[in-house]
């Protein structure tokens, strides 16, 4: 087995693995995972009260049986600032010690300055530089990749990746088609150097597809559509979903960019310990991994308790995954996710601890 130093790793059941060409220079490793809800919890019975929708109608199309929603006044900034300080902690480093801070997020705290700047200034990170990536559901994919090239190119030893969204800000409790699917939440990693033989970040596939960014967008409130009586009226400051056209292109990416990426690297679904997709769908990722030939045994699904909370929703199952016994180290475990744009992401590494 290899690592992605090319180096001997820890032996298992799967295939040998290449080193990939997209993976230069030194191995890089998830070092630390921590993640952060709110502690207000939004059930189907409550959203019965506030539109037309049931419990079962809900249960049934997507899986979500609560969510967590911020209280008035929170922002993405303090979710992401509350999962960071831990991951921080449980990397046994200190906030001086990260040279980067990458924020993927659809609902920064405010166009500018970035939540990264905002995040960095609370967690008193002095000596790192960081912006925020915008990716939607595939921002934390983007931006771990982003995150761990940095770390293997020798320009920092550690970097810190933020996943946070408060989708209820961005979210119209009218519209039952959208408000019964997002939740608020965060996650966060230490992206740090791997030693010879540690588990790494072997391999990643990302793609965007521009024409379908009208599928899911917020119309207004950008360059395009700026804020006004008009806009707001329209109620165009919310998310707006084409459910069907979403729903089909996420169920066959998610297969492509899995398959391409486990072909690259001279293996098979059934290879894998562990298959992580972003929570966006229960129906979604079922479909999916059928479609790959997965044991449901190694697919992990928590939607119901988190609902989307678009970028956080890889971190919140990795968390699941690795306190519940599911995920353990050296497991071969590939992440994947498909967002507005549309962006798809997927990431395969062996897991570090």
């Amino acid at each position: 087995m290899v690592d992605g130093s090319g180096k001997p790793g820890p032996a298992s059941g799967a295939a040998p693995l290449r080193t990939s060409p997209r993976v230069g220079g030194r191995a890089v490793k998830i070092a630390s995972l921590a993640t952060y809800v709110p502690p207000h919890v939004l059930t189907n019975a409550d959203l019965e009260k506030m539109v037309d929708t049931s419990d079962q109608w809900i249960q049934q199309r997507t899986g979500i049986r609560e969510r967590h929603i911020v209280d008035p006044g929170m922002a993405t900034s303090d979710l992401g600032t509350q999962a960071a300080m831990k991951a921080i902690e449980r990397a046994g480093l200190t906030p001086n010690d990260i040279g980067l801070i990458v924020v993927g997020t659809v609902t920064p705290d405010m166009f500018f300055p970035s939540t990264a700047c905002l995040i960095q200034a609370k967690i008193g990170a002095h000596r790192a530089w960081g912006f925020d990536l915008s990716a939607a559901c595939s921002a934390f994919t983007f931006a771990l990749t982003t995150a761990s090239q940095m770390v293997s190119s020798g320009a920092h030893e550690h970097a810190l990746v933020v996943g946070a969204d408060v989708m209820s800000s961005i979210i119209d409790y009218k519209d039952r088609s959208t408000c019964v699917l997002f939740g608020d939440g965060a996650g966060a990693v230490v992206v740090s150097a791997a030693q010879p033989g540690e588990g790494s970040i072997l391999d990643f596939e990302h793609e965007i597809d521009g024409a379908g960014g009208p599928a899911l967008c917020m119309p207004a409130g950008g360059s395009l559509q700026q804020a006004s009586h008009e806009t707001i009226d329209r109620r165009l400051h919310y998310v707006k979903q084409d459910g069907q056209a979403v729903f089909k292109f996420a169920v066959r990416k998610t297969e492509e960019i899995s398959r391409r990426l486990l072909e690259r690297n001279g293996l098979k679904p059934g290879d894998l310990d562990l298959f992580v997709s972003h929570q966006a769908n229960r129906r979604i990722i079922q479909a999916a991994a059928e479609k790959l030939g997965l044991d449901s045994t190694k697919v992990i699904i928590n939607i119901d308790r988190f609902g989307n909370t678009t970028a956080a929703t890889i971190p919140l199952a990795l968390n699941d995954a690795t306190c519940s016994g599911r995920l353990k180290k050296d497991q071969l475990v590939l992440l994947a996710s498909v967002g507005a744009g549309f962006t798809v992401g997927s990431v395969l590494l062996r897991w570090s601890f």
